[in-house]
């Protein structure tokens, strides 16, 4: 069951992250579900390394949103679909 939970999750997490920064993505729904899991796990990673927040706490939900969205960036920066004018 946690690896349901971490999918729907990560896809919420993704789903708020292409939200706020909208745009032309390469990729479709596996990759944000993808980019908002990584998201989640890095920030929730370095979060509590930090002592910033604990397990469960909200601040999580943004600081993986966050986490999200730096990865949502990296990846259009790395996979840019080159446009014919």
């Amino acid at each position: 069951m946690s690896l349901l939970t971490t999918i729907v999750i990560g896809l919420l997490i993704g789903i708020v992250a292409k939200f706020l920064l909208p745009g032309d993505d390469p990729g479709g729904m596996i990759v944000t579900i993808l980019l908002g899991i990584a998201g989640a796990w890095i920030a929730g990673y370095i979060g509590r390394a930090a002592g910033w927040y604990g397990p469960g706490e909200p601040i999580g939900f943004v600081a993986s949103v966050g986490g999200a969205i730096i990865l949502l960036v990296l990846y259009r920066v790395l996979f840019r679909r080159k446009r014919l004018h």
